[in-house]
């Protein structure tokens, strides 16, 4: 049993209905067919210690996931390829999620289970806001869920995590936009306002100047 099929096995139930592994038993010949080498094992040995040392490692896990994705396309039965690769991407998150100080892999969850599993995934992304004190999480998590047009969770989301002084000034400016999507643009006016207690001041003026921009066209809209 490869090293996935063993993850997989491992994560099977907490995964969501979607994302729950259909994985196959492959050929040693079609995977010697496929590509694969020692010099993958050993790229991908390098990149696990790399993310065991730092879950949060964003580059090493971006590999490491577009890795799995290959191999799981290329050794999963054809017709839902895509879902044999969000699983392989599921069980490495949900491994790396395990540390205590893991939240770049809890961002990956959020992101594959929200439209499956909307409260986990809440759940998920805002542990990973909590793990974070630099409020990189938070910006990540913010940007996930208006990408999947959800502006009104991130904008929940932001409020409860957001501390203006301590976090990145993007976490600021993401929820700024989350406001504004949502067709909340007082509120969004108020986070800007927020902003200001940034001690970075001359980089705030610079975003400010971006925001200000994005909420009058909002404000100028019909119905706002």
């Amino acid at each position: 049993m490869s090293l996935l099929d063993k993850l997989r096995a491992r994560v099977a139930g907490s995964a969501p209905e979607r994302l729950k592994p259909a994985m196959r038993r492959v050929d040693p010949a079609a995977k010697r067919s496929s590509g694969h080498s020692h010099s993958d094992d050993r790229r991908e040995d390098a990149l696990r210690s790399r993310l065991h040392e730092d879950p949060n490692d964003e580059s090493a896990f971006s590999e490491l996931a577009g890795i799995v994705r290959r191999r799981a396309a290329e050794n999963h039965a054809e017709d839902d390829p895509r879902r044999a690769e969000d699983d392989a991407v599921w069980a490495l998150a949900e491994e790396m999620a395990g540390s205590s100080k893991a939240w770049y892999p809890l961002l990956e969850l959020g992101r594959l289970s929200i439209h499956d599993d909307r409260e986990g995934a809440m759940r998920r992304l805002s542990t990973a806001a909590e793990r974070d004190p630099s409020g990189g999480a938070l910006a990540h998590a913010l940007q996930i869920l208006r990408e999947e047009g959800l502006p009104g969770d991130a904008l929940g989301l932001g409020v409860g995590h957001w501390r203006p002084r301590e976090h990145r000034i993007d976490a600021g400016s993401q929820l700024v936009h989350a406001a504004v999507e949502a067709g909340r643009v007082g509120e969004a006016r108020r986070h800007l306002e927020a902003l200001s207690a940034h001690p970075d001041s001359a980089r705030v003026e610079v975003v400010r100047a971006e925001l200000e921009r994005v909420i009058a066209g909002a404000e100028g809209r019909p119905g706002t």
